[in-house]
């Protein structure tokens, strides 16, 4: 005679999911969401009754208590290694949001301290026959400088770039490739002053001392700019498969076209993420444009081989050390002004290179 055995019924779609239980080995979804709201309210609480609340005492606080009662209570109910995994995530978590605290911080600080002048007038007129003491004058002289000079360098700098970096990739072997790869590592950690020494050095030589001009601040970023546009390049043209190119090999393309027309569409988004990236990195230079383009020029100069020429970060050193709370203003908007053109730029980069990227068919 057999017996059969009757299963229960798996819980379908109608009849609900069944409910978590504690004392099954894993704790509820939500619990590490809850556990960190009620941490960050009992400690806001406590600091607030003791009158010693700071945002960041606030956030250590919060951050340890809630590692602490996260992985005893995974002890407790998951076992020990479900407690390492959480520790572990935990750890990472917090890791990562201090790494964001400083940037969060600076933004935080240039934001509320530069929105009090920056406006149109500011953007818009000069110091031209302003005095350092007058309530007036704005960074337009600067933004025009800025834009000039980074633009220059960034037309120096990115062919140079960018073919250094397929003659790397594509053509140098042995003992040649060793020596450029050394000393493009070498410049990427040349210091920014030596680039615009460098540079001053080249202009007497040239055209005698004392000629200062936008030029020559272009091709000191320049210099800075060219190591930073090939290692970045370097790596994004070795992340082309090379089923690519020998696909085009074997239809009979030559190398040359098979780079122009295989390699650099299909690593476009990643070149010009790179090219951003050295533009951020001398953008915000002063050191060698100090020695370059001068930091005297107060009206709106166009031409690059023509006279002193401003640009943010000079403006900003130049109003900072004159000190007094209305140049203090004008340091703050200009720094925060500075931070837009760069987010700016890389807006407008994302959208040239998602234009020029290859298209999934």
């Amino acid at each position: 005679m057999s017996t059969t055995t009757t299963q229960p019924p798996a819980p379908g779609p109608g009849m609900g999911s069944p409910r978590i239980n504690l004392r099954s080995g894993t704790l509820p979804r939500r619990f590490p969401a809850a556990l960190l709201a009620s941490c960050a309210a009992v400690v806001a609480g406590v600091l607030l009754a003791f009158s010693s609340f700071g945002f960041l005492l606030w956030g250590v606080l919060t951050a340890v208590a809630y590692v602490v009662i996260a992985v005893t209570a995974s002890a407790r109910v998951e076992g020990g290694r479900k407690a390492k995994d959480r520790l572990v995530t935990s750890i990472v978590y917090m890791c990562f949001l201090l790494a964001m605290l400083p940037l969060a911080s600076v933004l935080w600080t240039v934001f509320t301290n530069g929105m009090n002048r920056l406006d149109i007038y500011f953007l818009s007129v000069s110091m031209n026959g302003v005095l350092p003491s007058m309530d007036a004058g704005g960074a337009y002289h600067a933004i025009v400088g800025t834009l000039a000079i980074t633009g220059m360098a960034t037309l120096i700098s990115v062919p140079i770039g960018v073919m250094t970096a397929v003659y790397l990739v594509e053509y140098a072997q042995g003992r040649m490739k060793q020596l450029l790869m050394f000393f493009v590592d070498v410049m990427t950690g040349i210091p920014s002053i030596v680039a615009g020494l460098f540079v001053v050095a080249l202009w007497m030589v040239l055209f005698g001392p004392g000629h200062t001009n936008g030029a020559a601040g272009a091709i000191a970023l320049a210099v800075l700019m060219i190591p930073v546009v090939v290692r970045s390049s370097e790596e994004m043209l070795r992340l082309v498969p090379q089923d690519l190119r020998e696909a085009a090999y074997a239809l009979g393309v030559p190398r040359w076209r098979t780079i122009t027309k295989v390699v650099l569409p299909t690593s476009a988004a990643g070149l010009t993420t790179g090219i951003m990236l050295a533009i951020a990195r001398v953008i915000g230079e002063t050191a060698p444009l100090i020695l370059t383009a001068g930091t005297s020029a107060v009206s709106i100069n166009w031409n690059l081989f023509d006279g002193q020429m401003m640009n943010l970060p000079v403006f900003i050193y130049s109003q900072v050390r004159m000190g007094g709370a209305i140049n203090y203003e004008r340091a703050w908007a200009a720094a925060l002004t500075l931070i837009l053109v760069v987010m700016l730029l890389f807006f407008l980069a994302r959208m040239i290179g998602g234009l020029f990227a290859p298209k999934a068919r």
